[in-house]
């Protein structure tokens, strides 16, 4: 009985053993199953370690952006559009985590797990991806910004859609250059989708955030008159402004950007009213794009002296932004006070034809009282109408605030221009960065009205 007994019991070990060693194994598997499907190393999906078997990519439009074509994965025939959306597609690599081809590797390639690739060995293809994006626009954004570093998006603040989110440098994903090797600099931070996970000095840009702040703190604010004599010394530090403006009012100091007027509405508003009004905006926080975290904008003055706190008012001490959260904000202005979240794919179809993931537009958090938004709004037409002019844009009402932010070092400043449209039927918000390019209406302004005009277009089906 006694051996009886314990030949049982080794039974039972065994059987305990093997039962959790298949929960362990089920458990694994529809948790990295995915991650081992469409590794690398798996020479059903790639050759040489670069993707070659998956689905199609394509743009809002239908044009092929990337495909799989006898084992070789090639991209759209026009080298703008590769060189454009290179960040955004990806290549056949995965070092662009952020990129469809990488970070919606198994949609792609048909996984489930259930049946793991079997279907898409069974079809010799994977699920077709279409995008948001345009690729006209796309094109126009990449072409206005020339040979220089910097980010554009661009989308739809009724639907969510992306039209645009195009970073540079970039490079051709056709003729995939020895970017490991290079030592020229030209594609220094070229695997960063900066739209996505850059962040930059915003500069004035700002300044829409002291103002929301100045709009709901302070009752008196369109009475007031500031006076710019071109500085002013807060906590004996000179803060210097671009001009000469004189006299002042609210409207005309967010118009022409005068540094004074918001140097003083940020040390009276104080590090809590501020701090409080740019987390609600969107600072120190991520946004998720179909699951991809953007940078976080950061805004912090806890041990900013008053003095620091002026320059954070006028964006610059430590702030930092990230464009497709200055995007999301510009959204919420023209939306009265909330956003609705962007999204990339638009739909994922199976070899059989049905669909899979499919985009929806989705509200995200109140940033704004409607009141607040509403004024942020006239303040930001005023400033178009003012100082930057509506021949800038073209059949389209405008409203926009251009930055110049500081970035030391003997470097040019970067120069931003956010904005949005009130067009029914077009509505789009924006934000344009171009790295030490200068000023903002010099160097963002014009890369803005070319997207713009690529982006109406395409919204209205021109």
């Amino acid at each position: 009985m006694k051996s009886t007994r314990a030949r049982s019991i080794v039974v039972y070990i065994l059987a305990a053993a093997f039962l959790a060693g298949l929960i362990f194994f089920v458990v694994r598997l529809f948790l990295s199953g995915q991650d081992w499907a469409t590794s690398s190393i798996n020479d059903h999906l790639s050759h040489a370690g670069q993707l070659s078997a998956a689905g199609k990519v394509l743009d809002r439009d239908g044009e092929i952006l990337a495909q799989t074509v006898d084992g070789q994965r090639v991209y759209h025939e026009d080298e703008t559009v590769r060189r454009a959306l290179m960040q955004t597609v990806g290549d056949s690599t995965t070092y662009i985590s952020t990129a469809v081809q990488t970070a919606f590797r198994s949609d792609l390639v048909g996984y489930n797990p259930i049946t793991g690739i079997s279907l898409s060995q069974l079809f010799q293809t994977g699920n077709d991806m279409t995008l948001t994006v345009d690729a006209d626009v796309s094109a126009a954004a990449l072409q206005a910004l020339g040979n220089r570093n910097g980010a554009v998006a661009v989308y739809n603040y009724e639907t969510g859609e992306i039209l645009c989110m195009v970073s540079t440098p970039t490079y051709d994903p056709a003729n995939r250059p020895d970017v490991e090797n290079d030592t020229t600099g030209q594609y220094e931070g070229v695997y960063l989708n900066k739209a996505l996970s850059g962040t930059f000095t915003p500069g004035s840009t700002f300044k829409v955030i002291t103002s929301a702040a100045a709009i709901e703190n302070l009752p008196d604010l369109y009475s007031r008159t500031f006076t710019c004599n071109g500085s002013v010394v807060i906590n004996g530090e000179q803060i210097t402004c671009h001009s000469v403006h004189g006299q002042l009012t609210f409207q005309d100091a967010l118009a022409q950007s005068c540094n004074v007027a918001f140097a003083e509405l940020a040390v009276e508003l104080g590090k809590d009213k501020l701090t409080e009004t740019a987390q609600r905006l969107g600072c120190n926080q991520s946004f998720s794009i179909d699951g991809l975290p953007t940078a976080a904008s950061s805004y912090d003055v806890s041990d900013a002296t008053e003095n620091s706190l002026a320059w954070s008012g006028v964006g610059q001490y430590t702030d930092l932004v990230n464009p497709m959260h200055m995007m999301i904000l510009m959204g919420a202005i023209a939306r009265g006070g909330t956003p609705v979240n962007p999204y990339l794919i638009s739909q994922v179809s199976t070899p059989l034809g049905f669909g899979g993931r499919t985009g929806q537009t989705t509200l995200g958090e109140t940033m704004l009282e409607e009141s607040t938004a509403t004024q942020l709004r006239d303040v930001m037409r005023y400033a178009v109408q003012t100082s930057y002019g509506d021949g800038m844009f073209p059949n389209l009402t405008v409203c926009a605030k251009t930055g110049t932010g500081e970035v030391g070092e003997g470097k040019q400043p970067n120069g931003w221009m956010v904005g949005f449209t009130l067009d029914a039927d077009c509505p789009l918000a924006f934000a344009v960065v171009v790295e030490n390019g200068g000023s903002g209406i010099s160097s963002a302004g014009p890369v803005a009205s070319s997207v713009l005009q690529a982006a109406a277009a395409a919204v209205r089906g021109q």
